[in-house]
């Protein structure tokens, strides 16, 4: 008769075992869940920070858009400036001239020391320039003025990336 003794303890046994695979199985769920929990939250944590940095880059975008903008308009500016500067030249409308030293002797120089009755009456000696040469001064101004440009914009860039 020892039998059901045994039987019992083993049905016992058995619906103890049954009741922790189910305490386990519920405490695994448990622990599921809030694992997934926190992946979401990370993961929308994640989403928002990729967001704001997109947001970012792109005013960051817009800005230097802007002042490519601005910088290609000034340069546009200075080289119409120069266009007309050198067509001026070119068609003796302007010319370039120098002051020349007034306590130097002129060796040689046959400059009127007074004024002439196309010019004004108390204004300094002044010797006009080689039209090639004037041409240079212009080229090198141009030159000067596109290199400002350029330098203003990296520094407007560097600036702007650096913020």
């Amino acid at each position: 008769m020892r039998f059901p003794g045994v039987i019992g303890a083993c049905l016992l046994a058995a619906v103890v075992w049954q009741v922790q695979a189910w305490r386990y199985t519920a405490q695994l769920e448990q622990q599921s869940s809030a694992h997934a929990q926190v992946l979401s939250q990370q993961y929308l944590a994640g989403l928002h920070q990729l967001q704001a940095e997109q947001d970012k880059r792109l005013a960051l975008e817009q800005q230097l858009n802007v002042s490519d903008q601005q910088h290609a308009r000034e340069l546009s500016d200075v080289q119409r400036h120069q266009a007309a500067l050198r067509d001026r030249l070119a068609t003796a409308d302007v010319r370039l001239s120098v002051l020349l030293d007034a306590t130097e002797p002129t060796r040689g120089c046959s400059m009127p020391a007074t004024a002439t009755s196309g010019g004004v009456v108390h204004a300094a000696a002044r010797a006009r320039l080689d039209p090639a040469h004037a041409q240079r001064i212009i080229d090198i101004t141009d030159a000067g003025d596109q290199g400002l440009i350029a330098l203003r914009a990296c520094q407007a860039y560097a600036r702007a990336v650096a913020r």
